[in-house]
């Protein structure tokens, strides 16, 4: 059964077919919709140049008009209709140096990268699948269009793509292909790490991650990638309880979890990550651990931020299989029940405390009766109100020098 997208996007075919232009979905939206697998984003290649498309629809985003693609807003939804075209040389290993824009989809689906992406569909649901593209989803093989050495040269990035695909789709990959990344693969370290970044955390998400995981190590692809090129041991102490993960954070604190001799910087530094990501492998890391020592109480799921629930419990569910099943729906309770929920909800502020000791002087110690009472409110031992908290801290007073 056709999506909404999908049904959107057969009226921008529709639009360019009226204007006398051949219009197609193709690539990951058609293959998914033959393996009954959820619709992503929906690509349309056209023969009309990336000007007339522009000219056609009302709402038009340029995004990579230069290789002939472009964003059509409509029903709320944004497509990527890109113009069908053969590629030059790919200097930089990433973009074609130049593009020819051409009439027909033959060519523009020889140029694709393996041959279960190279479909399109009509609007009435007909495949054009010129390279068995169909055969190799039923036999579920990865395999590339034409010569793979050349697929993989023009972008080495696909050898990382290949293992993701078998890590989403459970496929294997032709022997003939395999080969051809055996070829290829030290060329991995020419493609900017942000690239193989995204790739790697599709590939970690995958429910077939394992699949993935066991050509890396197979081929030896590790050995081209950021850190695990200085630690090539690390890719076998990964856990065989090993699931999928939702997240690059997820994925950092998967690996430093299991080497702690690597620091998370040094991670998220070799593979360039932003601060929040850097963040979120921090805060799974310290959970981990508080978790393998104390359990899950009141204190961890204080200290944890609540968006990070999902993924520490997909991390339990790896490094502590038999230990309980820990849900996040359990956290969250625990969460809503919880007295306070940071620092700033305590009733008893630091200006109090000083005046409960007017002589000592602001230092050290306030920040530690502070994180004490902290501790001492989530855990129930005292309540949280301005009398209760003094009486406390009276009988529990801070080491003043």
């Amino acid at each position: 059964m056709l999506t909404k997208s999908f049904l959107a996007g057969i009226e921008i075919i529709k639009k360019l077919e009226s204007h006398h232009h051949q219009a197609f979905f193709v690539g990951g939206c058609v293959r998914d919709l033959l393996l009954e697998r959820p619709i992503g984003d929906i690509d349309i290649a056209t023969s009309a140049s990336p000007d007339r498309v522009q000219q056609i629809f009302n709402k038009v985003i340029p995004v990579g008009i230069e290789h002939g693609t472009v964003i059509v807003r409509h029903d709320h939804q944004s497509f990527e209709v890109t113009t069908f075209r053969v590629d030059g040389k790919y200097t930089d290993q990433r973009h074609p140096d130049e593009v020819e824009f051409i009439n027909t989809i033959d060519k523009d689906l020889e140029r694709r990268d393996f041959t279960i992406n190279a479909l399109a569909m009509d609007k009435e649901g007909t495949i054009v699948d010129l390279f068995d593209g169909k055969k190799d989803l039923q036999r579920k093989i990865i395999r590339t269009v034409g010569d793979g050495y050349k697929r993989f040269s023009e972008d080495p990035l696909r050898i990382i793509r290949a293992l993701r695909f078998s890590g989403q789709l459970g496929f294997t990959i032709a022997q003939d292909t395999l080969q051809n990344m055996k070829q290829v693969k030290a060329q991995i370290e020419n493609i900017s790490i942000e690239r193989i970044t995204n790739e790697f955390t599709k590939l970690f998400a995958g429910s077939y991650l394992t699949n993935g995981i066991d050509y890396l190590k197979g081929l030896q692809i590790y050995k081209h990638l950021p850190v695990m090129v200085e630690y090539t041991y690390i890719i076998d102490k990964l856990p065989k309880t090993l699931k999928p993960l939702c997240s690059f954070g997820e994925v950092i604190a998967l690996f430093h979890y299991v080497e702690t001799d690597i620091p998370i910087t040094s991670w998220a530094k070799a593979w360039k990550c932003s601060n929040k990501t850097k963040q979120e492998a921090v805060q799974l890391v310290q959970a981990l651990h508080y978790f393998q020592k104390s359990g899950l109480d009141e204190w961890l799921v204080y200290q944890l931020d609540t968006a990070y629930f999902d993924g520490f419990s997909r991390l339990i569910s790896i490094f502590f299989p038999d230990d309980l099943v820990l849900t996040p729906k359990t956290m969250y309770q625990m969460k809503q029940s919880l007295p306070i929920h940071s620092k700033k909800d305590l009733a008893l502020k630091g200006h109090d405390l000083l005046e409960l000791f007017p002589y000592a002087e602001k230092g050290p110690w306030l920040q530690e009766v502070i994180s004490r009472m902290e501790r001492a409110v989530v855990f129930g031992i005292v309540m949280n109100t301005k009398y209760e908290l003094k009486e406390w801290v009276t009988c529990n007073p801070p080491e003043i020098n």
